[in-house]
């Protein structure tokens, strides 16, 4: 993972990716967001002991899941595969281990997307789970879209896994002075959809509770 986190190129696909999908109104999607994503998709396997070896390749994909929107956010999981192929190829990674994480990556987005293997599973569950305030940019609730209001709406955001009762929980704590729960749904039915795809692929159920209540 050092290699991957120090590799100058990469530093410059997630510093730029973030630059660019800020210029066109998206949520944060920078080192923050990477090194966030790496760490849940990488607990979430080890939590439900998988081998150590997806553990990581999970925590790889998750920090280079996004850099496909460098080039255009329509179809950046496919586009982000092709770069970290190239990356991982340079870095002398093993062929059987790029074809898993690319495979990931390429498989991530709500739009299209499925799971593919455990570690695109762990990858899908991370990165929607990643709902916070941290992610909006700016405080000037006035230029706030739904997308900012939603984010910004989420006091706390917490992924729980219980490898004992089969079960993965995103727990959210959410302001609904700010928005509204219903509002969430409106639009991010899809990813939790596919969250949902992806637990059951990990032999789980997904669950979310929002303000302490459990919506199964």
């Amino acid at each position: 993972m050092e290699h991957i986190i120090n590799n100058p190129k990469v530093q410059i696909l997630l510093e730029r990716t973030d630059t660019f999908l800020d210029k066109i109104g998206y949520t944060e999607h920078g080192k923050r967001h990477s090194t966030l994503v790496a760490s849940i998709a990488h607990n979430i396997l080890k939590r439900l002991d998988y081998p150590v070896r997806d553990q990581e390749l999970a925590r790889i994909a998750g920090y280079l899941h996004d850099i496909g929107n460098i080039l255009n956010r329509e179809h950046h999981a496919q586009s982000g595969a092709i770069l970290a192929h190239q990356l991982l190829t340079e870095l002398g990674f093993k062929y059987e281990d790029i074809v898993d994480i690319t495979g990931a990556i390429g498989t991530h987005h709500e739009e299209g997307g499925y799971p593919v293997n455990a570690i695109s599973a762990a990858l899908i569950i991370a990165d929607k789970s990643d709902v916070h305030k941290s992610r909006v940019r700016h405080e000037n609730t006035l230029q706030f879209d739904m997308h900012d209001r939603v984010n910004w709406a989420v006091e706390k955001s917490f992924l729980h896994v219980a490898p004992e009762k089969k079960l993965i929980t995103l727990q959210l704590q959410i302001d609904t002075k700010v928005s509204p729960v219903l509002e969430y749904f409106e639009i991010f039915l899809t990813r939790m959809l596919i969250a949902k795809k992806a637990a059951e692929f990990l032999g789980c159920r997904f669950e979310m509770e929002i303000n302490n209540n459990k919506l199964a």
